[in-house]
């Protein structure tokens, strides 16, 4: 399986280049085509997210490594504005949208969880795509990559309320501030090791 994924993810990727496309495109449609809905060639899926996930895992790690506080110092009002006015316009979007629709009834919860979703992205992709353009030190860079922080933070309060949302207000309340508490305290911590234990190693 695990030859079959490497030898797709190859082809569907020089194919996209070929045709001037970003090669995640050209891995999506190869795992589409090979996959337990296409073709069948890949059956043991586990292995694959497994692997998967290590992919993920240094994709990120290479972009804790370019990743400047001093730029994004530069666009922090942008990114912080912008990328919670994104968050909040979209979840209020959606569950407006729902209500109209009737989608969901008397569960605006379900609105406000599917905007939540919504409202986020994945940030290997845009790394990903970033760094084949060689566009990661650009301040439009920076300002995506701020935002997605952002994103990033507030999936962590997310997935701290979102189960809570049918509990009362007290619950939703005790969760939201258990989120900020550990969300700072992993802040804290990076921040730490990142400009002072990281340089001397």
């Amino acid at each position: 399986d695990l030859v079959s994924v490497f030898a797709v993810a190859a082809c569907g990727g020089m194919l996209a280049a070929l045709l001037k496309q970003p090669v995640l495109l050209g891995y999506l449609v190869g795992g589409m085509i090979v996959g337990p809905t296409g073709l069948g060639l890949i059956r043991e899926v586990v292995q694959v997210e497994t692997l998967a996930q290590f992919g993920v895992a240094f994709l990120l790690f290479a972009l804790g490594v370019e990743f400047s506080f001093s730029q994004l110092k530069k666009v922090r009002a942008i990114a912080l504005g912008g990328g919670g006015l994104q968050i909040i316009l979209t979840i209020i979007t959606t569950v407006i949208v729902c209500g109209i629709t009737g989608a969901w009834e008397t569960l605006p919860a379900k609105g406000v969880f599917l905007g939540s979703i919504l409202s986020l992205s994945s940030t290997a992709v845009v790394l990903k795509c970033l760094m084949e353009r060689n566009e990661t030190e650009t301040t439009h860079a920076q300002v995506m990559l701020g935002i997605l922080v952002i994103q990033d933070l507030a999936l962590g309060l997310m997935l701290a309320i979102l189960p809570a949302l049918h509990q009362p207000g007290e619950s939703i309340g005790l969760a939201l501030f258990n989120a900020i508490v550990r969300i700072a305290l992993f802040a804290a911590g990076a921040v730490v090791v990142g400009i002072w234990i990281m340089p001397r190693i």
